[in-house]
């Protein structure tokens, strides 16, 4: 079966290797891009299969409008992956707040503009795919990545609460949060904080010399993780949440269990904010 995709910045990274791992599959598929040059590339990988489409996921009337020339020149888009975004480093204190709504505009108002755009589409014909890209660090935090583990946490959430108000309408909803891959994402496509505070040298040096080393080196393999994506789309039963990357797996893993355990330890103080007489919600 054939399928018509919608993924939003193809131009390098995982956007570009989930849509040739689609093209591969015969499948068709529209990606964005900010550049005219990129859009070449990226029609020419798959000609008469390979749409491409300049967006800026930051303009909500543009996306609406996308999805809407899609769908009446194209064809139903079976499947969305809201993959656009960016990473953002930096000590919080340091990190500008004008810096900080801009990485929120991208990685999670420019997600939901594509998720609102197509839901009437596939709510109409009861069928349909959403994936959105979150990370790793929309399930756990690292220090020097607050805005970027922020934008994600909101994305992560707001896709999980999609999904569950979707499930009875025939559309499917996927949060994939990838670990470390073979990209460029610490590399020349992140935006950097300037430093400018020494209290944090000592802790934050190390981790931004060491994202820096590894870029270029990074355990996950972007063309496997395309594979594993139209894995989930054919699964009868696919996942909320889909982690990607044996590092992934282990950081979300530490991440959740420190979680579990202040719950545990702060449980009697939890329940004692009670109204003995309260209503339980479900």
């Amino acid at each position: 079966m054939t399928r018509t995709f919608l993924i939003t910045g193809v131009s390098s990274g995982l956007g570009w290797a989930f849509a040739q791992g689609a093209l591969d599959a015969g499948h068709t598929v529209v990606g964005t891009v900010r550049r005219q040059d990129d859009a070449d590339a990226f029609a020419r990988s798959a000609p008469g299969r390979a749409h491409a489409r300049l967006l800026d996921v930051t303009n909500d009337k543009a996306v609406f409008a996308l999805v809407e020339e899609v769908e009446a020149g194209i064809g139903p888009i079976d499947v969305l992956i809201a993959n656009a975004g960016y990473g953002l480093e930096g000590v919080f204190e340091e990190t500008p707040l004008a810096d900080l709504r801009a990485q929120f505009e991208v990685n999670v108002f420019g997600a939901v503009a594509t998720i609102q755009a197509v839901l009437p589409y596939m709510r109409a014909r009861r069928a349909g795919h959403i994936f959105a890209v979150t990370s790793m660090g929309g399930l756990m935090t690292v220090p020097g990545l607050s805005a970027y583990c922020g934008s994600k946490y909101a994305l992560d959430a707001i896709v999980e609460t999609v999904g569950k108000e979707v499930a009875g309408l025939g559309i499917r909803v996927t949060a994939i949060e990838p670990g470390s891959f073979r990209t460029d994402w610490a590399g020349r496509s992140m935006v950097r904080a300037e430093r400018s505070i020494a209290d944090y040298d000592e802790l934050f040096t190390p981790l931004r010399e060491a994202r820096q080393a590894a870029s270029g080196r990074q355990l996950g393999d972007p063309a496997k993780a395309a594979a594993a994506i139209l894995r989930v789309l054919d699964a009868p039963d696919p996942p909320a949440h889909l982690v990607l990357g044996s590092d992934a797996l282990r950081l979300v893993a530490a991440g959740r269990a420190a979680v579990d355990a202040d719950i545990r330890a702060w449980e009697g103080l939890s329940r004692s904010t009670d109204f003995p007489d309260g209503h339980q919600i479900r």
